[in-house]
C-alpha cells in the first residue's frame, strides 16, 4: 500500500512509518521539524526510516498547503495518516495560536487534501484529552465532548467536527482515533515518562502534580500502533457497523466516519507510575509535590470495547514492560 502520514518526525508517526516500511509498505514522511522540542530527536528517527527504500521525506508546514500538495504528488497515496500536530496540554496555555495554526489551519488542509485525492481511508488522531473532567467513566466514544479543558482538546474536538462535514460532503472515509497518554522508546522530552528518568538518573527532583492524586490509561506505544495498523483495514461503512450487545458504534447515520478510542481501560494512579519508574531505575525519585496545574484533568480512562469489536484487539502491554523497555532506549540512547 501507498501511504501519506504526517508527522513521520514526531513519536507516533516514527513508530507507525517503521512498522508500515518493514512489511513492505510505501510512505510518504510529511514533516515540519517545528523546535517544540530537541530537533536533532526528530533528524535521528528520519535518518532510521530513511534506511528503507520505500521511506521518502517531505519537510514542510502543515500551514502549507502547497509543500502538501507535493507531498502527495510523491505518495500518490491510498491511504492518509493525519498524525502532526501542535501537542502538549501545558505549552498550549503558553503559545495557543500554535495550535491554531497546526491543528485547525493545518488539519483543514489534509481534509482539503483527502477531498482533492479521494483515498480508501483517511485517518485523523485525536486525543483523550477530549473528554474533559468527564466524571462519567470509562470515556466512551459515544460520551460527550464538548467541554475541552484546554484549547489543545478544543483543537482536537474541531478537527473531527470538521472531519464529520468532509466525511458527509465528499464521501471521505475517515476515522478519528483518541489516543490515551501514549509511552515508550524515542518517546516526547515533554512528557512525564521521559522527564522522570531523566531527572533521576541526573539526582533531581522530579514534579509531581496535583500532589499525586491523579490517574492515566497509559498506551504502550508498540499497542498503539498495532490499534492503528489494524484500523487502516476497518474504513467506515455500513457493511462494518458493529453490531455487538453494548458496544456502541460511532458509526455516523450521516457519513462515512467514525471515533475510536485507542486504550487499554486500565487506568494507573500517578504514584504508581512513579513507583514504576524508581524500581526500573532501581533509585528512589526526590519528589516534588505540586498542585494540579492549570488544564490538567483528574484521570483518563479509556473504553476499548469498540476498538476491541472493530480489530479484535485491544492494547495490553503492562505498565511494568512499557517502562522497562523505555528505561532500556534511555540508557543506551543517552549513555554518558
Amino acid at each position: 500500500m501507498r501511504y501519506l502520514i504526517t508527522g513521520t518526525a514526531g513519536f507516533i508517526g516514527f513508530h507507525l512509518s517503521k512498522r508500515l516500511l518493514d512489511e513492505g509498505h510505501f510512505v510518504v514522511g510529511f514533516d515540519g521539524m517545528t523546535p517544540y522540542y530537541d530537533v536533532s530527536l526528530k533528524e535521528q528517527r528520519h535518518a532510521i526510516l530513511a534506511r528503507s527504500n520505500g521511506f521518502t521525506p517531505v519537510i514542510g508546514m502543515l500551514e502549507d498547503k502547497a509543500a502538501l500538495d507535493r507531498a502527495a504528488e510523491i505518495a500518490e497515496p491510498e491511504i492518509i495518516i493525519h498524525l502532526a500536530a501542535q501537542a502538549g496540554v501545558r505549552y498550549s496555555l503558553e503559545n495557543p495560536r500554535s495550535y491554531v495554526d497546526s491543528n485547525l489551519t493545518g488539519s483543514f488542509n489534509v481534509l482539503e487534501l483527502a477531498r482533492e485525492l479521494s483515498p480508501k481511508h483517511l485517518m485523523m488522531a485525536s486525543t483523550s484529552s477530549v473528554y474533559g473532567s468527564n466524571e462519567k467513566i470509562p470515556f466512551a466514544e459515544a460520551d460527550r465532548a464538548d467541554e475541552p479543558m484546554t484549547i489543545y482538546a478544543a483543537t482536537k474536538k474541531s478537527m473531527e467536527l470538521m472531519a464529520h462535514s468532509y466525511a458527509h460532503l465528499h464521501k471521505i472515509p475517515t476515522t478519528a482515533f483518541r489516543f490515551f497518554t501514549v509511552y515508550g522508546p524515542w518517546g516526547r522530552p515533554d512528557m512525564a515518562l521521559f522527564k522522570f528518568v531523566d531527572a533521576i538518573r541526573k539526582g533531581q527532583p522530579i514534579d509531581i502534580y496535583g500532589e499525586g492524586r491523579m490517574s492515566r490509561d497509559f498506551t504502550y506505544i508498540d499497542d498503539l500502533i498495532e490499534g492503528i495498523v489494524r484500523l487502516t483495514t476497518v474504513a467506515p461503512a455500513e457493511d462494518n457497523r458493529v453490531t455487538v450487545d453494548g458496544v456502541a458504534d460511532t458509526l455516523s447515520p450521516q457519513a462515512p466516519f467514525r471515533v475510536v478510542n485507542i486504550g487499554g481501560g486500565q487506568p494507573v494512579d500517578l504514584m504508581r507510575f512513579v513507583e514504576t519508574v524508581e524500581a526500573a531505575l532501581s533509585t528512589p525519585a526526590i519528589r516534588n509535590m505540586l498542585p494540579m496545574q492549570q488544564g490538567d484533568v483528574p484521570r483518563t480512562y479509556a473504553a476499548p470495547d469498540l476498538l476491541m469489536a472493530l480489530t479484535g484487539f485491544k492494547p495490553e502491554i503492562e505498565l511494568e514492560e512499557g517502562v522497562r523497555r523505555f528505561v532500556e532506549w534511555f540508557t543506551e540512547h543517552y549513555a554518558r
